[in-house]
């Protein structure tokens, strides 16, 4: 698998990256911004095929805001496949390609009140319930990850620095991860409010767990784009999820490119 990731990265011809992002649904537009290199996932050797609307299945390579990024614009979910390390092999090449750090982003439901449609809020933890791990099967004693610091305190320190210089009001919050596609019933909704849970989705934590594996340092944001069912009388659907999403992106576009700009 390492020769495998090391000839990929040698094929790609690229100059190492120091920040690897993750797009959630409907959040490509901050891909385009980058001035560099595209690469359909189709193209790269052991990469997902995507299957659903609003991911667009590219990895974008160059500067962003004055910072060397490689860019997943777009992710494949355990819902579609039934394997939790369905993300391993985009992560190992953001590692192989010298990133240390890595953000990652989400569309999400919201299970409090004073979060709303349109708001952003940083994970500082995480549930995950399914039982599904993405290590599962990996030989390596390097599989017993200690998760107690997933959510990397000095990143989420100056992402808050770069809302309060954007005027950003960033919440932080636990991110419940459930398996989709269907959503959630209103007493699931419950249960996960009960348990501490602040927004939900069908993505990320495994993400997550991999990054920590593989050593990258993590922060993750969910754009908020409903309410958990039975919270409001709103519909909740994929079509309102790509709906309400540019409404977050545009503030989440905001804060992550004044911290790249910090950070450069």
């Amino acid at each position: 698998m390492v020769d495998d990731v090391a000839a990929l990265v040698a094929g790609l011809g690229v100059a190492p990256v120091r920040l690897g992002l993750i797009l959630g649904s409907g959040l490509g537009g901050l891909a385009d911004a980058v001035r560099g290199q595209s690469f359909d996932y189709g193209d790269l050797p052991g990469f997902p095929a995507v299957g659903v609307s609003g991911h667009g299945g590219r990895l974008v390579i160059g500067e962003l805001d004055g910072v060397r990024v490689a860019v997943l614009n777009g992710r494949a979910h355990y819902y579609e496949s039934g394997r939790a390390d369905v993300m391993r092999r985009p992560l190992e090449l953001l590692a192989g390609l010298g990133a240390e750090t890595l953000i990652v982003t989400n569309a999400a439901g919201s299970l409090r009140s004073d979060c709303g449609p349109g708001s952003v809020m940083m994970i500082a933890d995480h549930l995950g319930l399914l039982g599904r791990n993405p290590l599962i099967a990996e030989p390596s004693e390097d599989r017993f990850v200690p998760m107690t610091a997933a959510y990397d305190a000095g990143l989420r320190a100056g992402l808050r620095r770069s809302a309060e210089a954007e005027g950003v009001d960033l919440p932080e919050g636990v991110y419940a991860w459930v398996s989709g596609p269907s959503f959630e019933t209103p007493a699931e909704i419950r249960a996960l409010r009960a348990l501490g849970a602040d927004a939900v989705g069908m993505s990320t934590v495994p993400e997550v767990i991999l990054a920590r594996f593989l050593g990258l340092r993590v922060a993750a944001l969910s754009v908020i784009t409903n309410m958990g069912a039975g919270m409001s009388d709103e519909a909740i659907s994929h079509a309102h999820t790509k709906a309400m999403a540019p409404q977050g992106a545009a503030i989440l576009g905001r804060v992550l490119r004044r911290f790249l700009r910090d950070l450069a």
